[in-house]
């Protein structure tokens, strides 16, 4: 280690010069370590602020994984029970064809262009309310809100009532049944609202959504474009715009004040 001597100065004024350098060093040390540590936390914090911000991307993409049912119209009724619907014809074959079992109930009105609409027992007793739910269900999505009427009668079968045997002389064309035996009628009143259900958006009977959803719309029959009530209701919820107008109703619609 090499020492500089300055001989102009004597040997307790070289021990103080050095004296000062090495307080100087060590207090460099000091900072550097210092330093050191608040970049190590510094990159410690952006660890875990980005292992929680995965951590949440990947609970939000599990929350909004797209369920088997999101291919049809649906809702959870008040009493928690799973309700499907045919979008057009082709949804309403599959509907009953494919997602129909036994204790199921089947919904659909006399109104040309009606969805059928099944309530999923799940082995369960189904409930009045959730059949007055689906009732309505059926109703608000029938060729009755196009024309601007409140009420719209609607029944329910047993599945084994639905069939695609159609009688002597008649043909049967895609997403159109037989219905044989007892019909039994309700007579609902139209209402519809939307809401955010578990990250996804969900449309049904004014109960059943006031119920499962903190914030919702209600919807009603007037001369407003889809799109428009989308607009608003995508941007108050924080959704996608395409899902919301996948679950309005196809036809006029503005949103109740």
């Amino acid at each position: 280690m090499k020492i500089d001597i300055y001989l102009d100065k004597s040997v307790e004024e070289n021990a103080s010069l050095y004296f000062e350098k090495a307080k100087k060093a060590k207090k460099k040390i000091e900072g550097a370590k210092e330093a050191i540590q608040n970049t190590e936390k510094k990159l410690e914090k952006l660890k875990k602020e980005k292992e929680e911000t995965l951590q949440k991307k990947t609970k939000e993409k599990k929350t909004n994984k797209k369920e088997w049912f999101e291919k049809y119209r649906w809702f959870y009724s008040s009493d928690g029970f799973l309700i499907i619907g045919g979008r057009d014809a082709t949804t309403n074959e599959i509907i009953i064809k494919k997602n129909t079992e036994q204790n199921d109930i089947v919904f659909h009105t006399e109104i040309a262009g009606s969805p059928f609409v099944v309530v999923k027992s799940g082995g369960k007793k189904i409930p009045e309310t959730t059949m007055k739910e689906a009732a309505e269900f059926t109703a608000s999505f029938s060729r009755a809100w196009k024309l601007g009427i409140p009420y719209a009668e609607s029944y329910y079968v047993l599945p084994e009532q639905v069939s695609k045997k159609a009688q002597a002389g008649e043909y049967l064309k895609k997403g159109a049944f037989m219905i044989y035996g007892k019909k039994n009628f309700i007579s609902p009143k139209i209402n519809i609202a939307i809401g955010r259900y578990k990250g996804k958006i969900m449309s049904g009977p004014v109960s059943a959504i006031k119920k499962h959803c903190k914030e919702y719309f209600q919807i009603e029959q007037g001369q407003g474009k889809p799109s428009d009530a989308a607009k608003i209701i995508s941007k108050k919820l924080n959704v996608n715009i395409d899902d919301v107008i996948k679950a309005l109703p196809p036809e006029n619609c503005i949103i109740k004040k």
